[in-house]
C-alpha cells in the first residue's frame, strides 16, 4: 500500500491556508493545519484549525489539527518534533503563516498606522524561515520535499505597507535562496514561491460586500482558496520539479502550464497582464558561500 504524502500548510485557521490543505486532502495527501485559533468565535472571521483539518478529512486525506504559535519558537521546535514522531517524514511544507491585520487598509502612512502591522515581518518572514529549517532536515535526509511560500504582488509593486512588501519579497528571495543551497547539496528537493492573486476569502467577500459597485470587479478575478493548493500539488508531482527549484511563479500563469483551472475552466488572470508587474529575476552569478 502506497504511503500518503506528508503535508504541512502553515496559517490554515481559514482563507488561503484552509483552502490550500483542503486541496492536499483532496488529492489524498495527510496534512497537519497550523494556527492559533482553536475554537469557534476566538476570531472575527471564523475558523478553526479543527474545522480545517475536518475539511481535509472530508475531501479524501486525513487532517490533523496542531495548535501552534509561529511566532514562538519553542512551540515551532514541539510541533516538528511531532510530525516526525508520528509520520517519519515531511513530504510538502507551505509556508502561509503571515500576521495580517485589518489595519493594512487604513490611510496615511506607515509611520502613522499600528507598529504592529510589522509583525508580518516575524510572523511571515522569520517564521517561514524556522518552518522551513525544520522541514529542509528531514526533506534533505529523505531525499526528497517541496517546500512553497505563499507570496503576491507586493512583492515587485506597492501593496498595502512596506512591511506587507517587505514579507512578499522576503517569501520570494527566500525560495531563491534556499534553492540554491538545495542545489549545491544535490538534493531533490525544491523551493518555490507562488504568487498568488485575489483568493475569494472571507476577508475579500466583506471586502466585495462593503461596496459591490467598487469592489464588485474583483471576484469576475478572483482565486479559489483551493487554487494554489492545487498548484502545489501539482508542482510536487512534477517530474522537473527540481528545474523549478528557486523560481517564484505568477499562479495564473503556472495553473496555464500545468491544466489546471478554477470551476467551469475559468481561468484567473495573470498579474502579468493586469498590473504590468513579474516576479524579480535573480541572479544565479558567482555565489558566494561561507567557508
Amino acid at each position: 500500500m502506497t504511503k500518503p504524502i506528508i503535508a504541512i500548510v502553515t496559517g490554515a485557521s481559514r482563507g488561503a491556508g484552509q483552502g490550500i490543505a483542503r486541496a492536499l486532502g483532496s488529492h489524498g495527501c495527510t496534512v497537519y493545519v497550523t494556527g492559533r485559533t482553536l475554537n469557534a468565535g476566538d476570531h472575527a472571521l471564523g475558523g478553526t484549525i479543527s474545522q480545517t483539518a475536518q475539511q481535509v478529512t472530508d475531501a479524501g486525506g486525513k487532517g490533523i489539527a496542531v495548535k501552534c504559535d509561529h511566532s514562538n519558537p519553542d512551540e515551532v521546535k514541539a510541533f516538528f518534533a511531532q510530525v516526525m514522531a508520528e509520520q517519519g517524514r515531511i513530504d510538502i511544507l507551505v509556508n502561509n503563516a503571515a500576521a495580517v491585520y485589518d489595519e493594512l487598509s487604513m490611510p496615511g502612512g506607515f509611520w502613522e498606522r499600528p507598529l504592529k502591522l510589522g509583525d508580518m515581518i516575524d510572523v511571515g518572514i522569520r517564521s517561514s524561515f524556522d518552518a522551513s529549517w525544520y522541514a529542509a532536515q528531514a526533506m534533505v535526509a529523505q531525499n526528497n520535499g517541496l517546500i512553497v511560500f505563499t507570496s503576491g504582488a507586493g512583492a515587485e509593486h506597492y501593496v498595502f505597507s512596506p512591511a506587507y512588501g517587505a514579507h512578499k519579497a522576503g517569501m520570494d528571495k527566500m525560495a531563491f535562496d534556499m534553492g540554491m543551497e538545495f542545489d549545491h547539496a544535490g538534493v531533490n528537493v525544491a523551493a518555490v514561491s507562488i504568487w498568488m492573486g485575489a483568493v475569494m476569502t472571507e476577508r475579500l467577500r466583506m471586502v466585495i460586500d462593503s461596496d459591490p459597485v467598487k469592489f464588485g470587479a474583483l471576484e469576475a478575478g478572483s482565486e479559489s482558496p483551493e487554487f494554489t493548493g492545487h498548484l502545489t500539488w501539482a508542482l510536487y508531482n512534477d517530474p522537473t520539479r527540481a528545474a523549478r527549484n528557486g523560481e517564484t511563479y505568477i499562479g495564473a500563469e503556472l495553473a496555464g502550464e500545468y491544466g489546471i483551472t478554477e470551476a467551469g475552466g475559468r481561468k484567473p488572470p495573470s498579474y502579468r497582464d493586469t498590473h504590468g508587474v513579474a516576479p524579480h529575476a535573480h541572479s544565479k552569478a558567482a555565489p558566494v558561500r561561507a567557508g
